[in-house]
């Protein structure tokens, strides 16, 4: 079951509308709480899309997974909150180094300033992760897909290591959606995703959702994680694990960080990601349907030096990718064109359907030149070490017709050829 796991909607009570209604509101009334358990009751109590999106990352067997949901501002806010919900001057992260390019920077250059320092490792070496824990460690951070190459990690082996060091995982699954994959069903304890991507679908609503799993014992070690486990004074002496469980992660971002920092989702975006839910496991499948497609021409085509997707035999990725995705998946990912990047500015030049645009996961397909754009903050060096050339291409798969999709990529071969700079 997928979709029809989600939590039904129900008729607007005021005009018995069976649309979700959409309140433009700066407050709402509060009646006079004048016990705790009021309070607490109105913090844990999620909106419709925190409800829907709920429902998206369980399966109906699993209902006390996912205790916890809070829909943000956008899909960088979720990553930021979740990171810092539990991190303090002189704490230190493990993350995988082939993360999107906002999240390298908030880790390697942000997070720094504040005293939070991370040590990156390959996704594709659990080992690296062990090795990389210091005593002052307070989580392990990886995606699902790696941003741009699309390559996995073994969730299973990983999350085992942190937990075996009594840390938790923070999983960014916006490139897999949770239509494909549920992280926190393979050891995840947080989940974050971007909403503007595949939940959303239409490149036109920023959003992003963090979910808790609910099952991690955040007391296991006495002062690990201070911010959960210790009296807060903003909230009277609250002790949110104490007081709520499981759910104490995402109700202390809602209690504290979304109150201090205000990346609250605006009523009309809620909207317009709700709609974004109902077809989601249509347009996924169409997604990764065409991306499919699109793996086997490129293979066929004598300019591209090589692609990165975890479904083509032979790549150290592959059995994980036959595991965790026995449907297909990665709509999102990287050839490299021989050239560099000149060949590849040609390239891209002379696509018409695919768009130029640095966001991924629309319904539309999109072409961008990571090195230059997402990820052009980072040193030669350090793209070097994630995989991304000068060469390197990222595309995101869209829904529309196959022929058209393929047609198009056609065209940016045939008029590199007619620039001379093919080779």
């Amino acid at each position: 079951m997928y979709l029809a796991e989600v939590v039904k909607q129900p008729p607007a009570q005021t005009v018995d509308g069976f649309a979700v209604p959409r309140h433009r509101l700066q407050a709402l009334i509060v009646a006079l709480a004048h016990e705790r358990s009021v309070l607490l009751r109105e913090l844990v109590g999620p909106a419709v899309f925190d409800e829907k999106a709920r429902g998206l990352h369980i399966s109906g067997r699993e209902e006390q997974d996912a205790v916890g949901i809070l829909a943000v501002a956008s899909g960088a806010a979720a990553v930021e909150y979740a990171v810092r919900n539990i991190t303090q001057s002189g704490d230190h992260i493990v993350a995988a180094k082939n993360v999107y390019g906002g999240t390298f920077n908030l880790l390697r250059h942000t997070l720094p300033r504040d005293g939070i320092t991370t040590t990156f490792v390959s996704a594709e070496n659990p080992q690296e992760f062990e090795d990389a824990i210091q005593e002052n460690t307070k989580l392990v951070y990886f995606e699902t897909f790696g941003n741009p190459n699309a390559d996995l990690p073994d969730f299973e082996a990983i999350t085992a290591i942190a937990h075996k060091h009594h840390l938790p995982v923070i999983v960014d699954n916006t490139f897999a959606s949770p239509y494909l994959f549920r992280p926190l069903e393979h050891g995840a304890d947080v989940v974050v995703e971007s909403a503007t991507k595949f939940i959303g679908g239409h490149g036109t609503t920023l959003g992003g959702v963090i979910v808790e799993g609910g099952k991690f014992n955040w007391a296991e070690v006495p002062g690990k994680f201070p911010t959960l486990t210790e009296p807060d004074p903003s909230y009277h002496g609250l002790n949110f694990y104490e007081a709520l469980g499981g759910a104490a992660f995402v109700t202390r971002i809602r209690a504290i960080l979304l109150r201090d920092t205000g990346a609250t989702l605006s009523p009309f975006a809620a909207f317009l990601l709700l709609q974004g839910t109902e077809t989601l496991s249509l347009r996924v499948e169409r997604h990764v349907e065409n991306a499919l497609k699109v793996i086997d021409y490129l293979k066929t085509v004598p300019e591209v030096e090589s692609i990165s997707h975890p479904s083509i035999p032979g790549r150290p990725d592959h059995d994980l990718y036959e595991k965790y995705f026995p449907n297909g998946a990665g709509s999102i990912f990287t050839f490299d064109i021989k050239g560099g990047k000149d060949a590849a500015r040609v390239f891209i030049d002379n696509l018409h359907l695919f768009s130029l645009l640095a966001n991924v996961a629309d319904a539309k397909s999109l072409v961008i030149h990571p090195a230059s754009t997402t990820h052009s903050q980072e040193t030669l060096e350090e793209l070097e070490d994630q995989g991304i050339h000068q060469g390197t291409i990222r595309l995101s798969i869209g829904t529309e017709n196959i022929e058209d999709i393929l047609d198009d990529l056609k065209g940016g071969f045939e008029a590199l050829r007619a620039s001379g700079l093919a080779k």
